[in-house]
């Protein structure tokens, strides 16, 4: 199995092949792309080797061409310089050719021609000059050039004496073509060896890779969350972590799903169980030709008590809804202003809380964050410290700014306080103190406001009021609405 990332125009089906996108057939996406991901690895390791072999064949056999016709010019020119100073001893033309003759015997493959000084003609092969000539000090010039397969130099001092040979490059040029070849080869060779080594290389670099998407997969089919072993320090150990991470994360998101739905039924079975009772106890007095057994009072009761557990129901439906809004991570950002937020909410509970007084004293303070959320948990804070506040009691809300960038909301009652043992508990879904049983709520409440708190970059924390009830602490990042 060959694991590739899908490209932009592919998503992977459940059988594994790569299916294009809405609008796309498989034809229409690259064929590079369809190449797994392993001869990538292997044709680019290649690629790779064929580029540094190729500059280095070339580099070699221009630096080994060079250097041949370099050491063939230094011997040409060593017999020119020779037979330059041999000619200036010997004038006479049978000299010249006696000393042409000897110099031939020795060096059978050069080809030399010599003219004195005021000659019409030259002693030896019949070698064109041609080309300029070029100062080579020691009183004398020469110049070099290749005439078809031969290469030759011309060599004159300053008395007019001009030596001239050549030699054929037939063998030089089969020496360079065979080490060519030979550097070809070599490059041929190093090349095959080369996509060998990618293929080998690819697929060791990609066991991890196949062992984490095994792993993946098995995930996947048996849906446990174990972690997966960490192996190394390398890039792919780290991946391995992350994943891991994301398992660890995905396992308590579950868990408290799992948790919010054993609360959830556990606390509606309650006031279902209870709703249903009385339900039925009125059923049956309203049945046609039931005898009236119960008073006009105790009927009355049992419908208010009804209607009570239906709000009861409501409520804490609606808490649950916001609890599972608060698991999920949202994006809402915009600029708030915390004071306006205060006094919405404040307006919401002294509706429903006319018995209590509120002393209220605000700053304007901006915050970046969702709006809905954080009037859901001004709300339940000033609630929760009206409900436990008594008749003619008060309410007491400061803002207060520490920095330049944090403000502090503290919401402090009248109420018998919240035990030091049981501060950090009321922030616990669920959690209701033995003397709140009597009490209507959820137990939900003050864990929406922490959950809202902690996705704002804020703090929370319970404390006591200077009249023995509780106090609300509550810290969030911002800055001062500047009129």
């Amino acid at each position: 199995m060959i694991l590739r990332r899908p490209s932009a125009g592919e998503i992977s089906s459940d059988n594994g092949r790569k299916t294009p996108l809405a609008g796309e057939s498989l034809e229409s996406v690259p064929w590079y792309k369809r190449i797994p991901l392993r001869l990538h690895l292997a044709l680019l390791t290649a690629l790779m080797v064929a580029i540094a072999v190729g500059m280095v064949v070339l580099v070699t056999y221009l630096a080994v061409s060079s250097a041949l016709t370099a050491n063939l010019d230094q011997q040409l020119e060593r017999q020119a310089s020779v037979l330059l100073e041999r000619a200036d001893e010997s004038l006479t033309p049978s000299e010249l050719e006696d000393e042409i003759a000897t110099f031939k015997s020795y060096n059978p493959l050069t080809r030399v021609s010599i003219s004195p000084p005021g000659w019409a003609f030259s002693s030896g092969d019949p070698i064109p000059i041609g080309g300029d000539f070029i100062d080579a000090g020691d009183r004398s010039a020469q110049t070099i050039r290749t005439v078809g397969q031969e290469r030759v130099i011309a060599v004159r001092d300053d008395l007019g004496f001009t030596v001239v040979v050549g030699q054929d490059m037939f063998e030089l040029r089969q020496l360079t073509s065979s080490l060519g070849s030979m550097l070809m080869a070599f490059m041929a060779l190093g090349i095959a060896v080369s996509a060998v080594a990618g293929v080998v290389v690819a697929t060791a670099g990609l066991n991890p890779l196949w062992r984490l998407q095994r792993a993946v997969d098995y995930v996947t089919r048996t849906d446990d969350l174990r972690p997966i072993p960490v192996i190394g320090n390398d890039e792919l150990a780290q991946l391995t972590n992350s994943f891991n991470a994301m398992l660890a994360t995905l396992g308590e998101s579950r868990q408290r799903q799992a948790q919010l739905v054993g609360d959830a039924g556990h606390e509606l079975k309650t006031p279902l169980t209870s709703m249903r009772t009385n339900i039925e106890l009125l059923m049956m007095v309203y049945r046609p030709g039931a005898p009236n057994t119960i008073s006009e009072q105790d009927r009355k009761e049992l419908e208010h008590d009804v209607l009570a557990q239906m709000e009861e129901l409501s409520r804490l439906i609606g808490d649950l809804v916001d609890l599972a809004r608060e698991d999920v991570p949202e994006t809402v950002s915009e600029e708030v202003s915390l004071d306006a937020i205060v006094g919405s909410a404040l307006v919401r509970v002294r509706r429903r809380r006319p018995s209590v007084e509120f002393d209220v004293q605000t700053i304007p303070w901006l915050i970046k964050g969702d709006e809905f959320a954080l009037g859901r948990a001004a709300v339940n804070l000033l609630d929760n410290a009206a409900k436990w506040s008594p008749e003619g009691g008060c309410v007491r809300i400061r803002m207060l700014q520490l920095s330049d960038s944090w403000v502090e909301l503290s919401i402090a009652d009248s109420g018998p306080g919240i035990p030091v043992e049981d501060r950090e508990q009321v922030f616990e879904r669920f959690h209701r103190a033995a003397e709140a049983r009597s009490m209507p709520g959820s137990g939900l409440g003050l864990a929406i406001v922490k959950q809202v708190v902690l996705r704002h970059s804020g703090s929370i924390k319970v404390g006591e009021s200077a009249d023995g009830g509780a106090e609300m602490i509550v810290q969030l990042p911002g800055y001062p609405d500047e009129p």
